[in-house]
């Protein structure tokens, strides 16, 4: 049986705006063939599809949801309210406050609904974070992600040579 097939993450975004930002997660997820479905469903105008989403993705073989949203941002935490699963919350940056309104709205949860959260618009990290949580059962994701991670040391070490060089002149 390949283990790999069950590995699946959800991500709901509250707008069909936010989707450029949610690709670059979904682009990273495909990267480590997590199985995705990509829906939106906003907490505020169809909050009863959103809840019902949420309230079966065990059922349907889903294991981490990545909540985006923007301005008030709710999504993450109604999803969160109303499954076992872990849930992401992912900030989208919105023009009135610099997406500092959409942070605050995903990481200010009440005790027992956590939604683990990462940057404004750090769809790479939701991305990351996910996988890492499915390393924990899936070993091969686990030599993935320490690939990745000497991947970008390398990078940085390159960038750093490169300076040296110049420097040297």
């Amino acid at each position: 049986m390949n283990l790999e097939a069950k590995m699946k993450v959800a991500i709901i975004m509250g707008s069909d705006s936010d989707f450029p930002v949610v690709e670059k997660g979904l682009n990273i997820l495909k990267e480590f063939d997590v199985e995705t479905e990509v829906r939106v469903l906003s907490a505020h105008r169809t909050p009863h599809l959103a809840i019902q989403f949420a309230e079966n993705a065990e059922a349907n073989g889903f294991e981490v949801i990545i909540g985006a949203a923007g301005k008030a941002a709710h999504l993450p935490g109604v999803l969160a309210a109303v499954t076992p699963l872990p849930v992401i919350g992912l900030p989208i940056l919105s023009s009135t406050l610099d997406g500092l309104d959409s942070l605050l709205s995903i990481v200010q949860m009440p005790s027992g609904i956590p939604v683990a959260t990462v940057a404004i618009n750090g769809a790479e990290n939701a991305a990351l974070l996910a996988i890492e949580m499915l390393s924990i059962k899936y070993p091969e994701l686990r030599e993935k992600i320490k690939a990745y991670k000497e991947t970008l040391a390398g990078r940085v070490l390159d960038k750093d040579a490169k300076l040296q060089e110049k420097l040297r002149g």
